[in-house]
């Protein structure tokens, strides 16, 4: 635990990609929740139209598992706008949060911090009806279930999908994996102790997710509709 992994990353990206305009080194093992297994996640970017760009590479450099997240500024720009309407800035969080080890990142940290202090855009009404209904589907299924393996299943199930659906309640920016639950806590400490202590529980399942349906404007099943749009079918005989 008492390895440099500043100096092992700038190393890494001076000799594996000496053309970097920057590179920064974010993640856990710069933070208190370093472990003994933490790895070193690198964004590097390179000169636009660099034919290195855009990769992942995942190697061990020094002893250290690195994970690679290779750009240049427009596949970059590419990728931060995919991650909005998803509402998981993963890469937002890497490069505004992380610690510059080449060049200068000061003005692409500073407009991901920004985004990531103003939050995702509200769910848009169709996308907020359809995760009401689906967890008001699981919910039934969870009360109506009488196979104990499926009970346990649904609850394992309706447990995660009502922590997603409680970030967006709140209007926060999600995650997967410990950041599920580190979105959580940031949103409401609470909120999140109450869910952790809900997991093994299927009737406190329940009453958890009850209570993210109503912040969300409660059940949703009698008169849900959800139109999709209608598929190019080619006539028989016809290209």
């Amino acid at each position: 635990m008492d390895r440099d992994p500043l100096g092992a990353a700038r190393t890494l990206v001076r000799d594996r990609y000496p053309q970097a305009v920057y590179a920064v080194l974010a993640g856990s093992v710069l933070t208190e929740h370093r472990t003994a297994g933490s790895d070193l996640d690198i964004v590097v970017v390179l000169p636009v139209d660099d034919p290195l760009a855009p990769r992942r590479e995942s190697l061990v450099f020094a002893g250290w598992p690195v994970e690679l997240f290779v750009h240049d500024e427009r596949t970059l720009d590419w990728w931060l706008a995919k991650e909005r309407p998803e509402r998981k800035p993963t890469l937002y969080r890497m490069v505004g949060c992380g610690t510059p080890i080449v060049g200068d990142p000061a003005e692409r940290q500073a407009a991901c911090r920004a985004v990531l202090d103003a939050g995702p855009d509200p769910l848009a009404p169709a996308r907020l009806e359809a995760a009401r209904y689906g967890l008001t589907d699981l919910l039934d299924d969870l009360v109506h279930a009488t196979d104990p393996g499926e009970r346990q299943v649904v609850a394992a199930v309706l447990w995660t999908d009502a922590a997603h659906l409680a970030l967006v309640a709140g209007n926060r920016w999600n995650g997967t994996g410990k950041w599920l639950l580190r979105e959580l806590r940031a949103h409401d400490p609470e909120l999140a102790d109450r869910w952790l202590a809900a997991q093994h529980d299927p009737a406190a399942v329940e009453a958890f997710a009850r209570d993210v349906l109503d912040r969300l404007g409660g059940p949703l099943f009698d008169g849900y509709r959800a139109v999709a749009p209608r598929p190019e079918v080619t006539a028989p005989g016809r290209s």
